[in-house]
């Protein structure tokens, strides 16, 4: 029987949001599964990982120098070296450089199996690279330590999987064995077909008034979210004939959440603000909002801007890759610069123009499609059978 490893930093929030379907795919088709990842979860207990047949609990750290990843890199290379895995899928920065080091030896051909008879193939080690921390507009820090790394992993990566058009272009110059793109890890566009919402009922279960103009943020409360731009371009609407019907939504928890809280209190703008924490009913909020603000300084792909498109909500965005591989500017929906006046003045431009949001958002619809779950899994299966052949 073939088996395919998942490896990533943590189970909770990487895992089960995006390879669940990948794990099933393999599944059906007969194979052997495995995940080594972090046990996330507030209650240990929680984790069950579907079409799962192997977990291993490996305390990966997110910071790289962190010393507990000399740990996880023992039990790590443990767990690829007795395996014997046909497949190895890494992801995360993280978990895909320990990956990639601990199966150096697991790729070569003739290694020998624990019975003692020599393998005819080695591992193929597959890596998805969910946004590169070298970008366009990154720091110096970032092209310094993240991009050399990158480009030395490589050699050790059988395919690189890029989900942007930037990340692509610039894999091109690596040395992995294949480097392909993938529109992200799909979406599944029928979870968002959700059918009619009574607004006024879920925004009152909200805490916000029907009658508002309801701006949406979904996110991670972290600083690379930037929620804080939205915050001080609401300020400045204080003098806008618009302010009082003006409501703005941020779904997610993080970190900054005390920060955001406080800088809401100090703009004096509290009272319009709506913190809901984590939310599982997403795509009801998105049909009950009139405009989904997503303003982040880096991204990959965005799961939670696709989410918002394939909802229907139009789309105010930063010019930033990821987001630029989805919203055509004026078309598919509006990109502003990241700025609270830049903000300020793309808010009431979309809010004093409905028919504009009403084609923008159609516009999304159509385009989202391109990024639908069933596309994309076939396109991996396309890559796993070829990486195999």
């Amino acid at each position: 029987m073939k088996k395919v490893l998942f490896v990533a930093t943590v189970v909770k929030t990487h895992i089960m949001e995006f390879h669940i379907p990948y794990l099933k795919m393999f599944k059906e088709m007969g194979w052997e599964t495995a995940v080594a990842a972090k046990n996330d979860y507030e209650v240990p207990e929680d984790c069950v990982i579907p079409y799962c047949d192997t977990y291993y609990n490996i305390q990966f750290e997110r910071n790289p120098m962190a010393l507990g990843n000399i740990k996880a890199y023992k039990c790590l290379k443990k767990v690829i070296d007795e395996g014997e895995y046909d497949i190895i899928h890494c992801h995360t920065p993280v978990g895909a450089m320990m990956t990639r080091l601990a199966a150096k030896q697991a790729r070569k051909k003739g290694t020998k199996r624990k019975k003692g008879t020599k393998r005819k193939k080695g591992t193929k080690v597959l890596y998805t690279a969910h946004g590169f921390h070298f970008f366009k507009g990154a720091s110096a820090v970032n092209w310094l330590v993240y991009y050399p790394v990158e480009k030395w992993l490589s050699r050790y990566t059988d395919v690189l999987i890029t989900i942007n058009k930037e990340d692509y272009a610039r894999a091109q110059t690596f040395k992995a064995g294949k480097v392909c793109y993938v529109p992200g890890v799909g979406i599944d566009l029928k979870r968002f077909s959700v059918g009619h919402v009574n607004r006024n009922e879920k925004l009152s279960e909200m805490g916000v008034d029907s009658k508002d103009f309801v701006l949406l943020s979904v996110g991670e409360l972290i600083p690379r979210k930037n929620h804080e731009v939205v915050l001080r371009a609401i300020a400045r609407l204080k003098q806008s004939k618009h302010y009082e019907r003006l409501s703005y939504v941020i779904c997610g928890r993080g970190t900054y959440e005390p920060e955001l809280k406080r800088l809401a209190d100090e703009l004096g703008i509290a009272e319009h603000v709506h913190f809901l924490g984590y939310r599982s009913d997403i795509a009801e909020i998105c049909n009950c909002c009139d405009l989904f603000v997503f303003m982040s300084h880096q991204e990959g792909l965005p799961v939670a801007l696709m989410e918002a498109m394939a909802c229907g909500i139009p789309v105010l965005c930063s010019n930033i890759r990821g987001n630029t591989d989805l919203i055509e500017n004026n078309v598919s929906g509006l990109i502003a610069d990241n700025t609270p006046e830049g903000v300020e003045k793309a808010i009431m431009y979309m809010l004093e123009n409905d028919k504009l949001r009403e084609q923008m958002a159609e516009e999304a619809m159509k385009h989202i499609k391109k990024f639908d779950l069933v596309q994309v899994e076939q396109q991996m299966y396309k890559i796993y059978q070829e990486v195999l052949a």
